[in-house]
This record gives structure tokens, sequence and C-alpha cells, in this order.
């Protein structure tokens, strides 16, 4: 299987070198980082059995948050950290799309406008909330922001994750109809009016696309009626990355062919791409340095925790405790020897970050010691 470390490996130099200072900085980051993920550069950890003697050394990983490896460890830990932000109600999942015209302005402005392009979204939605006319109270809302279509062109989007119902004033919980949310024409065009109004804010008319009156792309319908699935719903959407490696055929020629799902037919097809048009497609889903990519608004914003917390014990009795789905993260020391199956691996040593000889020879005294009588 080719990953997309070996392709950065291969042809990243080239791309930089082309390039050169129109790179941004938080390119350069992520194909150093990628590149080095799991590597020596990055230092590691070496474990033996304790039942047969086999070493096993564990490279560490990068972190960036556009790694495809580090994508399911970051997903295990905010399932965890989440873990009580559940209400035992029903969840719709929203989402809001940008039109055609303002997609490569946005790419161009990505610090001004993708966090308008969320805050956008999240106002649409309180502002029809807390409406008498529909449930007249404040909705708790987790927001995701993706930019990418399969074939990884650049899309910026939001997706919302929305308890079915409101908190009034008073605190009682309105609860949502069953299928229906909001309007989406009335909350397309509420979106529109007020990523309009902030755009002319934050850029001069000439770096504005021309007014159009066409409808905005706003899709809203119910998503989960077992509570339990939540989490691993979320943690899908939060840390998902433009490509993974499974994604990833094969790496020949100078080009790269990758899988993707027509969402027409749900047919699976493959693309083809020069070397050098897949890993800029790649890096523009790169988020800025200091960019969010998860926000939380209304009843799930920090300020109103305590509001939350006691939403949670009003609800409480209507379904039972959901259990939210486990998501296994294998980690050497914790995991049996792959060798012997029976023993376990335990940390005897560790390699510094930069470091150029061999991990063998850096363990102390004691250290060779547990491991030759492992």
């Amino acid at each position: 299987m080719v990953e997309l470390a070996e392709i950065i490996d291969g042809h990243g130099a080239a791309y930089l070198a082309r390039f050169g200072v129109n790179i941004l900085p938080s390119h350069r980051r992520a194909l150093a980082d990628i590149s080095a993920c799991r590597t020596a550069p990055l230092g590691g950890r070496l474990f033996a059995c304790d039942a047969c003697g086999h070493r096993h050394y564990a490279y560490h990983s990068c972190n960036n948050r556009s790694c495809p490896k580090c994508s399911g460890a970051r997903t295990g830990r905010w399932l965890a950290k989440r873990e009580g932000d559940l209400l035992a109600v029903p969840y719709f999942h929203v989402v809001f799309t940008l039109p055609q015209e303002w997609r490569e302005v946005v790419r161009t402005h990505q610090k001004q406008l993708l966090p308008l392009l969320m805050r956008a979204a999240a106002q649409s939605l309180l502002t029809l909330g807390a409406d008498p006319r529909h449930l007249g109270g404040e909705l708790g809302l987790l927001c995701v922001l993706h930019t990418w279509t399969r074939t990884l062109i650049y899309h910026p989007h939001v997706h919302f994750l929305v308890p079915a119902g409101a908190l009034t004033r008073d605190g009682l919980w309105i609860p949502a109809r069953k299928k229906f949310l909001f309007p989406v024409r009335a909350l397309s065009r509420l979106f529109r009016g007020k990523f309009l109004h902030g755009a002319r804010q934050l850029l001069p008319r000439a770096q504005r696309p021309a007014y159009s009156d066409q409808e905005w792309v706003v899709y809203a319908k119910p998503t989960l009626n077992r509570t339990q699935k939540v989490l691993a719903y979320l943690g899908r959407y939060v840390h998902r990355v433009a490509i993974t490696n499974r994604r990833i055929v094969k790496l020949e020629n100078g080009q790269v062919t990758f899988r993707w799902q027509d969402s027409t037919t749900g047919a699976s097809r493959c693309m083809t791409l020069p070397t050098e048009e897949f890993l800029r497609r790649f890096l523009q889903h790169v988020l800025p340095k200091g960019a969010h990519k998860v926000r939380y608004y209304g009843l799930l914003s920090p300020a109103r925790r305590s509001r939350f917390k006691r939403l949670q014990l009003l609800l409480s009795d209507r379904r039972q405790k959901p259990e939210p789905e486990k998501v296994a993260i294998t980690e050497p020391g914790e995991a049996p020897c792959p060798n012997c199956t029976t023993g376990i691996l335990l940390l005897v040593g560790r390699l510094p970050r930069g470091a150029r000889s061999p991990p063998d020879q850096r363990l102390d005294y004691n250290q060779k010691a547990m491991v030759a009588g492992a």
C-alpha cells in the first residue's frame, strides 16, 4: 500500500523547489511532519517482550492534524473527552455550503473568511432556534469545518450536529419535530445574508464576487436515533483528513492514483493525477496556523457549561444513559508481543528526537541487561 508520506518523500522536494516562497508556512510544516511521522527523526521508544525477549521499536507520531496516520489516535482521544457532552435526544445533521463563485475567494482569504463561514452558519441556526415561531429557545451546536470533496477539490462547507430541540429561558426543553428542524429555505437565506454582510466588512468590493440572488445550499435531516452512536459519528467528522492512506492505490511514473466514491451512484472510482497536482490539491486543505476546525456554540459553548449540565440532568430520565462506542487505540506497552503473542511489551529505552545512532546503542547498562534477560 502506498502512503502519503512516500509521495512526499519522493516528490515533495521538487514541489517545494518549484513553488518556493509561494508555499505557505503551514504547508511546509505539513509536508515535513507527514514525511517524518513515525520515523527515526522524531525519536521513539524501544519495547521488549517480558516472555520471549523480542524487541519492538515504535517511532513517535507527528500529531499534525492533516496527517492520515495520526487521525485514528486523535479520534479516540476526542471521543473520550466528549463522552459527557451527550443529550438523550435525537440529533440533526445540518450542512452549509458556499456557492462556486465564493470558493476561490475563501481559499485566498482563509484566515478571514473561514471563521466567518462557521460564525454565519451558527448564527443562522441560533436565530431560528430562538424564534418563537419555531422552537423559541437556545440550541446546542457542534460545528466542524470541511474544505474538500472526494476528489480533493476545494469546497468549503461546515457540518453541524444539533440536538433536536431547544432550551427556553425558563429552563424548559422544547423538542423539535421528529423529521423537521427548520425550513431549509429560510435557513439558507438567513445564512446568505449573514455571510455576505460579514464579507462586506472584511473584504474590499474588488475582491468580492458579483452579487447573485441564487439560493445557497443548506442540507438538514435527522441523522441518529440512538444516542450511543452520536460520539462515533462526531469523531469521524471531526478528525477526518482530506485523504487517507487506504484510498491511495499506487504511485507510478510520477502519477498518483487514488479511489473516490461517486456520490450520485455510490460506485467506487479511481482518479490519476500528476504528483504535483495531487500535492497541490492535498495542501490546499491544510488550514493556516491558528485556524479552528471545530467550534461550539449555544448550549455547547464554554460559557454555557453549567446550563448544559442542568439540561442533561433534566433529560437523563427520558432514556438510559448512553454508552458511546469504544475506539480501540493499540499502543506498545499495552499490546501483546507480536512474536510470541503471550508476553507483554515493556518499555526499556528511548531514542531522542533527531538522534542518529541505533536505538540499541543508546540504552544504558541496566536497560541492556533487562532486554537480554527478558
